[in-house]
């Protein structure tokens, strides 16, 4: 018996020892985490709440979306942008983009924040005394013309600094701000006027105006040549076109086959117009009937087709190259086919809506080029 412990001792000792020479602690693991891919390619990028304050939209923050891959949502980037009363995210009232500075910019009724879109970080954000409307950013991206909110002014700002270059004044209610894309004219649309004032940048006084069309200014596009403006007017359920070498109005076009009828926002019929890229077609939002109708580019604008969306659209726009279509309403629309492609949708598959969006595009993590808010014609010759 004694014989047998000891043999079992002996096998099991020997055991413990094979075990502890062939043993190794387990490698340490790394406190370095992965760097996340850089950017490349082409990306929308949405500022929520677009539509009004309302959360229900895509809520707050920098949405961005992979467009060259089905826009599938990559990530939100976190902003301030608050009511200074309660808190809560403020309306966001329009967006740009400087390429040389790496930043988004973002307006709300009260504020200007400055986003780095290579860090994620905010640079800053500046409280604005009669708050904010949408802002439009020079094609060299040093300056910006800052709407204040309906109020009496324009602000010409440096996009580095947020601080105030001038103030242009003698409007009625500041609204909607277009930098043509030779960066020659800035054409400044007031929420109660029928003219449409247009300021040279170099001297940052108005030079000119273009009108009177039927009623007052809404939403506006212009053609790469700054020769054309199509504007949206209240009451009307259609367009009017300006000519930017004369001044005057030279069309008025009326939707055929659908009615006008209360709208949820904005208090007009057609809230939102676009040019495709090439001026081939004008995409006009249509509030009551909950549609996009869609004309030719070139006289007499002849209405081609229509197409129904899932909310109330109030706004258009483009990617750079004219293959997508962005109504405010959420749907990603095939231009060419009409068809809707896919709906935006966030980290927790929220339906994503709206009017302030844009395309940026990315190289080796550094934005290079970017679209505009505004479904902008960009045929220079």
């Amino acid at each position: 018996m004694k014989t047998q412990i000891r043999l079992f001792i002996a096998l099991l000792s020997g055991a413990i020892i094979l075990f502890a020479a062939a043993w190794k602690p387990l490698a340490k693991a790394s406190s370095t985490r992965v760097a996340a891919p850089l950017m490349n390619g082409r990306y929308l990028f949405v500022a929520v709440p677009g539509v009004r304050d309302y959360l229900g939209y895509g809520g707050h923050g920098l949405l961005i979306f992979d467009i060259d891959h089905g826009h599938k949502f990559i990530k939100r980037i976190p902003f301030n942008g608050l009511h200074p009363k309660n808190g809560l995210p403020s309306n966001i009232k329009g967006i740009g983009v400087s390429i040389p500075l790496h930043s988004v910019y973002v307006t709300t009724l009260e504020s200007l924040q400055r986003i780095d879109i290579v860090t994620g970080k905010l640079v800053w954000e500046k409280p604005i005394e009669f708050g904010c409307d949408r802002l439009s950013v020079a094609p060299d991206g040093k300056t910006m013309y800052l709407p204040s909110l309906e109020n009496h002014y324009w602000s010409v700002i440096d996009c580095e600094t947020g601080n105030v270059i001038k103030r242009i004044d003698g409007f009625n209610a500041t609204h909607n701000t277009i930098y043509g894309l030779n960066g020659d004219r800035v054409y400044l649309a007031d929420l109660k006027n029928t003219m449409v004032k247009i300021a040279d940048p170099k001297t940052n006084t108005v030079v000119g105006e273009v009108g009177p069309f039927a009623n007052f200014i809404r939403p506006l596009t212009v053609n790469g040549k700054g020769t054309r403006i199509f504007v949206n007017c209240n009451e009307l359920l259609g367009f009017e076109v300006g000519d930017l070498t004369t001044g005057k109005k030279i069309a008025h076009v009326v939707v055929e086959g659908w009615d006008k009828g209360p709208v949820r926002r904005h208090g007009c019929p057609s809230h939102g117009i676009g040019l495709t890229p090439d001026e081939k077609e004008i995409w006009l939002c249509d509030g009551f009937n909950m549609r996009l109708h869609i004309f030719s580019g070139v006289e007499p604008y002849q209405q081609l087709t229509t197409i129904p969306v899932q909310d109330m659209p109030g706004w258009i726009t483009f990617t750079l190259d004219g293959k997508y279509a962005y109504p405010s309403s959420g749907e990603v629309i095939d231009v060419k086919t009409r068809k809707i492609l896919t709906v935006l949708k966030d980290e927790n598959y929220n339906t994503v809506a709206s009017e302030k969006l844009l395309e940026i595009d990315f190289k080796d993590g550094k934005p290079v080029k970017a679209g505009d808010q505004f479904g902008l014609g960009r045929v220079m010759r």
